[in-house]
This record gives C-alpha cells, structure tokens and sequence, in this order.
C-alpha cells in the first residue's frame, strides 16, 4: 500500500514550483514540478499534511491559500533553510532542503499576515517610494542651482527657498534654459510631497482605527508611522521569546563572536527588518534632538549615555530600547506609563 505524504517542501516560483514530498517514515514519496495553475489542484486532493515554505515573496499569500485546503503551514526564514541545501542550488535541492528544515524541533518560523496587515504594508511601501522620490528631486534641484550659486540651508525651510528663487524670473543668477529644464522638477516634486500626504493621512486612519496602534503610540519616539509599521509586520508578538528577541529581529542588538567563555560583542547585526529599524532609529534621533533642545528627557540613563558617546551610538541603543518597550506593551495589552517608564 502506498504511504500518504507526511510533510511538504515547497520551493516557490514565478511560475514553476517544486514539491518535495515525504511520509512518516521519511522516506520520499515524491518528487515533482507545478505550475502555477495547478499548485491549489493539487494540493486540494492531497491528504492534510506538514507543508513548509520559504519565507520570500508570494509566501503568505500561498500559505493563506493552502492552509485554507486543511494543511498546516509553516513559514521559514531563508537563510536557516539554506544550511539543510545537501548539493548545489537547484529548485530541487531547496524544495528537499526546506522539507528537511520544517521538521526540525529547533525551527523557528514566520507567523502568516493576513491580507489587512499586507494592505497596510502596501500602503507603508508606497509612501517610502515617495520619500525617496521626494529626496532624490530635491538632491537634483540642489546640485543643479548650486552650480549657479543658488545654494539653502538644510530643511523644508531651504527647499522653499530655492524654489521661490527658481520660479522667479527676474532672479538673473539661473539662466533661462536651466530654469526652464528645473522647473518641471519643481512642479513634480509639488504633486510627490502632495502623495506623501495622501499617505500619511491613509496611515492615520489606520492607526485611529486600532486600539493596538493607539496604545503603540503612548511610547515616546513612536508616532502613527512607527505603530501602524509594527502592527503590519508583527503578525504574532507571541512568537518572539523576549523584548530582546524582538529587538534582534530588527536588528538592533549588537553582533556576537564569543568563544572560548570570552564575549565579543561587535556593531549591531542589521538583520531582520530594515525598514522598522530605520524608523525606530529616525523615532530615537528625534528624541534626543528635542531633548537636547527642551534640556530635560525622562530617560537620566540616556543623558549620562549622551556624555560618553556619539549621538547615534545613543540613538542605537534608545531605538533598542523603544523595541523592547514595544513588545512589552504588545505583549501586556496595555498602555506605556511614562513616570514608571514601563507598559502598565
């Protein structure tokens, strides 16, 4: 009698897919490409089974689907599936390695989004794609006006300023033909900061809209941006051990090369989610700017970090800090006290 299949490595694709099947024994029972038509068919008549997959594009949106036909799915980050690749990359040889993989007791795995929480970083992934349009305008009109000796201060304040001077026609110092090359870019860069805001806008809604958000929000350094960001890509907080996990995962912590009972810890890793660690950090600077404005900041350990080190060394170790704070708060289900300076 042939053995049902037990556990599926699927090896996603555009197009082709492979499967690689097992039983209970371990023993492969199968061996086969898909097309993309065909991945639901077959799965569909395929007894209810282990299935793992990648971590990668398109992977919560098949782990949705198969899941919905009474599979268990697993999603694995790529690079701890890569150590179990046997022989040389091909789909084969991952769709075995990431059968392997999803069967290990030491596994960690990727909680499934669901289709709100990708909305919501569809939405988080365009508004980036107009920052950067935003700042790469900019950069073009600065580098271009300075070569007449137009040149600003930093800030929306010195942007306005070149501006007024490159729509102002009795300014001699901009020939007529460079002015007439820059001004389409001004004029795009008006409808991109106007994008910028339709987005925000969205964002806020979003988050006035979840209590999980809002209570993100009493940490200081975290706006609607930061909460709305953690919501879409914290599908379960459960699943990290500790606030440290967390922050791990994002890549905050410092680089470890201990051996030998001696530990060396290095910069921090940059591993995990490099958009949120980029905010936290943006959320940390804005911190401490105020707080070397205002003179006064609830975090005394910040200041006396402050006299010894740089900056955004200080910045670091805050964005750190705020991470852990945020899983915390995710964790308890509660509101940020800021006397106590601990979720409550």
């Amino acid at each position: 009698m042939k053995q049902d299949i037990a556990v599926v490595g699927l090896d996603l694709a555009k197009s082709v897919f492979q499967v690689h099947g097992i039983g209970d024994d371990g023993e492969v029972i199968t061996r086969r490409k898909l097309s993309r038509s065909r991945v639901l068919d077959y799965f569909g008549k395929l007894g209810p089974a282990l299935v793992g997959m990648e971590a990668c594009a398109t992977a919560h949106y098949w782990a949705r689907e198969i899941s919905a036909l009474g599979h268990e799915v697993k999603l694995m980050p790529p690079q701890y599936v890569k150590p179990y690749v046997k022989s040389q990359k091909n789909d084969m040889a991952d769709a075995e390695a990431i059968c392997e993989a999803v069967t290990r007791p030491t596994m960690r795995f990727v909680p499934i989004k669901t289709p709100d929480q990708q909305a919501l970083l569809v939405l988080h992934g365009v508004r980036d794609q107009w920052v950067r349009l935003s700042t790469r305008l900019i950069n073009t009109l600065r580098g271009h006006l300075a070569e007449f000796g137009v040149v600003a201060a930093k800030g929306r304040m010195g942007v306005e300023a070149i501006l007024a001077i490159l729509f102002d026609d009795s300014d001699e110092r901009v020939p007529t033909l460079a002015r007439d090359s820059l001004t389409p870019l001004a004029y795009e860069l008006g409808v991109v900061k106007q994008r910028i805001l339709e987005a925000d806008r969205k964002i806020t809604q979003v988050h006035k809209a979840s209590p999980a958000s809002k209570r993100l929000e009493t940490i200081p350094g975290v706006g609607p941006v930061i909460a709305t960001r953690v919501i879409a890509e914290v599908a379960d907080p459960g699943s990290f051990k500790s606030g440290r996990a967390f922050s791990a995962w994002i890549g905050l912590v410092p680089k470890q090369h201990s051996s030998g009972g001696r530990d060396k810890l290095g910069h921090i890793t940059k591993k995990g989610n490099p958009e949120l660690r980029r905010l936290l950090v943006a959320g940390a600077m804005s911190m401490i700017i105020r707080a070397k404005l205002d003179g006064f900041t609830r975090h005394p350990w910040l200041v006396r970090l402050l006299e010894r080190k740089p900056t955004k060394v200080a910045a670091i170790a805050l964005a750190n800090k705020m991470g852990r704070m945020i899983w915390a708060l995710m964790m308890k289900d509660g509101k940020f006290d800021p006397e106590r300076l601990k979720p409550v």
